[in-house]
């Protein structure tokens, strides 16, 4: 499993340390998802795949049993592993999600990850606003500042508005909320590097200018002006994703 801010991270060229086992899920499963490994064809034999990734039998074993309970492969018999339609994937895996960084743009695909973020941030939003402690509100505002004070690195910015709307998951209480947590990175990544380069100063700004009003929101516990405030938010990135 991706370490939540694993995406962002490796935005600024820092990659977390991995094992022979997370090694040949990220390279399998990022061939699968960034077409490499097109949907419906059979992954090599065992002995191409080991000689490849230079692992042993039980490595490669195990990380197909890991992309297969996400999805992404079935195992038959006398046919092979094969890669699995897409319908089959678990796209609110985090790891998923973040293989999608790098493939082919696809608005349709965006527009679905947006209206995922809707159906999962209004409920939370509201439950965060009623729920609020002191603690909670503090920790929100640290972060907006560490937004605001971010500069031209876009690992804290990114890093910053993600521990945001990860407090506002925590501060709803509800364990399942927190699922959106894999597509606000994603979206944020795609955000954040619009083009290949680095967003602009305005979008950077009017993100920490609407995260301010939005905490104002929630410390007030003004539930309906706080989901308008996240909605504006939502389309805001939405704009620089599909711009």
């Amino acid at each position: 499993m991706i370490e939540t801010g694993g995406l962002i991270r490796s935005l600024s060229g820092r990659r977390a340390a991995r094992n022979f086992h997370t090694f040949v899920i990220n390279e399998i499963g990022h061939s699968i998802v960034t077409g490499e490994f097109p949907i419906g064809s059979v992954l090599a034999s065992d002995a191409v795949m080991m000689e490849t990734y230079g692992v042993s039998r039980t490595v490669l074993r195990e990380a197909l049993k890991t992309l297969e309970a996400k999805g992404l492969v079935e195992a038959r018999p006398k046919v092979g592993t094969r890669v699995s339609p897409r319908s089959r994937w678990n796209f609110f895996d985090p790891q998923v999600l973040a293989w999608h960084f790098d493939a082919p743009a696809d608005p349709e695909f965006h527009q679905s990850l947006f209206r995922s973020r809707a159906a999962l941030e209004t409920p939370m939003i509201a439950l965060a606003a009623r729920q609020r402690t002191s603690e909670q509100v503090r920790l929100l505002k640290y972060w907006c500042h560490q937004m605001e004070t971010a500069g031209e690195s876009i690992e804290q910015f990114g890093l910053s508005c993600l521990e945001i709307h990860g407090v506002l998951a925590e501060t709803s209480r509800d364990p399942l909320l927190r699922s959106v947590i894999g597509v606000v990175e994603l979206t944020l990544a795609l955000a954040l590097t619009r083009d290949g380069a680095l967003s602009s100063p305005d979008y950077r700004a009017a993100s920490v200018s609407r995260f301010q009003a939005l905490i104002a929101a929630v410390e007030q516990g003004d539930a309906d002006q706080a989901a308008i405030l996240f909605e504006s938010i939502r389309a805001l990135d939405r704009a620089q994703v599909l711009a």
